[in-house]
């Protein structure tokens, strides 16, 4: 965890130097690992920041874009604050889009403990010690639900749900390096390279290893892997493999396991693999048919819904009004996987005509349709000094030029 890929442990040097996990003991594993708290991360981001903002190095306006148009050769954005921006070159790198409400749950919306997006400051406020909760998904969000409904003293039964109920696995017990080869002869399908994934698992377990050495590995190697694959192998990854991906790639903190792990064993929490079937309102309390993958459906209710699905990728161009623009001017497109917005090799995106703009680029997951893995902050920065090498670049070539 690092803003800058050159200096891995810039992180951990702040944390030591502004004792920043003073106030939180159980940060530090008896292992001598570290987990901080996410807020502990944002400040570090903020202390990086700051000078350059101080200095004017950097700009940053606190407000919403309203409007991103092309004129010429130049782009002209425009924001909730009345502010007007002219730029050559723009970055799109807008992180995550939220969740999307699934259908069958559109019937809850204005109910005061149904959350649809629980990012939302203040999203579980609602929600009263002794409910009956239903958590729709079961990834690292999820338990960061649980987590943190617990620390505010719920006590009320907890299901959550996915469709092959699937949880996210813990991290390796002790220190490991990657390992496995998966650049120097890149698999061309999904079959191949699950089968070259588990062969990596089976040589890792007779070492001694854990899986997570292999997925470490494979996440490395992510860029490598991606581009090497067809357009419709990684659909196949996307529609098939993903989801077990996510639970092995995305690991829950010790911290947060601990506290799932009591649940289930108090009989407070029960994980199923179910979907919503039917929903219904009864004044405040709902009732949900849950369609399990084996066995009969189970008719169920509850106090609160909190819907922990993921981010909605494939609706990012619909997600705000200035990217609808830009792709009904065809300057944007979805990416073919539904990852996120289609780009090129140098993170220029491509338009309707197929064909990349050197003036406008994709920074962060909404890239990953092209690069593959860019979820875990490591890669995220290394794509963003990827993007702003390749911005560099271009500035010094345009001045060159003038």
């Amino acid at each position: 965890m690092s803003l800058l890929p050159d200096r891995p442990e810039d992180f951990l040097d702040w944390i030591a130097i502004n004792d920043a996990v003073a106030d939180d003991p159980e940060a530090n594993r008896p292992d001598g690992s570290l987990f901080p708290r996410r807020h502990v991360f944002g400040a570090y981001v903020a202390s990086a920041l700051a000078p350059l903002v101080l200095h004017g190095a950097v700009r940053h306006n606190r407000a919403i874009v309203t409007e991103v148009r092309r004129d010429g050769a130049l782009w002209h954005i425009s924001d909730s604050e009345d502010g007007h921006i002219v730029a050559d070159f723009v970055v799109i790198a807008t992180s995550h889009p939220s969740p999307s409400t699934p259908a069958v749950l559109r019937v809850l919306e204005g109910h005061d403990r149904f959350v649809a997006d629980s990012t939302r400051t203040g999203a579980l406020d609602a929600i009263r010690p002794d409910d009956r909760i239903l958590i729709v998904g079961n990834g690292l969000t999820a338990a960061d639900i649980v987590a943190s409904l617990a620390r505010t003293g719920h006590r009320g039964p907890i299901t959550s749900i996915s469709r092959r109920g699937l949880r996210s696995r813990g991290h390796a017990p002790f220190a490991q390096d990657p390992l496995g080869e998966f650049e120097a002869a890149p698999a061309h399908s999904a079959t191949a390279l699950l089968r070259r994934v588990r062969r990596a698992i089976s040589e890792a377990k007779l070492a001694g290893l854990t899986w997570h050495v292999v997925i470490d590995q494979v996440r490395s190697h992510g860029h490598a892997i991606w581009q090497k694959l067809p357009v419709s192998e990684r659909r196949r990854i996307v529609r098939h493999i993903r989801p077990y991906w996510d639970v092995h790639r995305f690991r829950i903190a010790p911290q947060v396991e601990e506290v799932l792990e009591q649940a289930i064993a108090e009989g407070r929490m029960e994980v199923l693999a179910a979907s919503v079937g039917r929903v219904n309102r009864e004044s405040e309390t709902i009732h949900v048919e849950l369609r399990q993958r084996y066995g009969a459906p189970l008719q169920r209710s509850y106090d609160a819904v909190v819907v922990t699905t993921g981010p909605a990728h494939g609706g990012i161009l619909e997600s705000r009004a200035w990217l609808s623009s830009l792709r009904d001017q065809s300057h944007l497109q979805l990416d073919p996987t539904g990852l996120g917005i289609a780009c090129s090799e140098r993170s220029e995106a491509i338009g309707a005509d197929g064909y990349p703009d050197p003036s406008l680029l994709i920074s962060g997951p909404l890239a990953r349709g092209t690069f593959g893995e860019l979820m875990g902050l490591p890669q995220i920065t290394e794509h963003a000094a990827f993007v702003a090498g390749e911005l560099a670049t271009k500035v010094k070539s345009m001045r060159d030029c003038a």
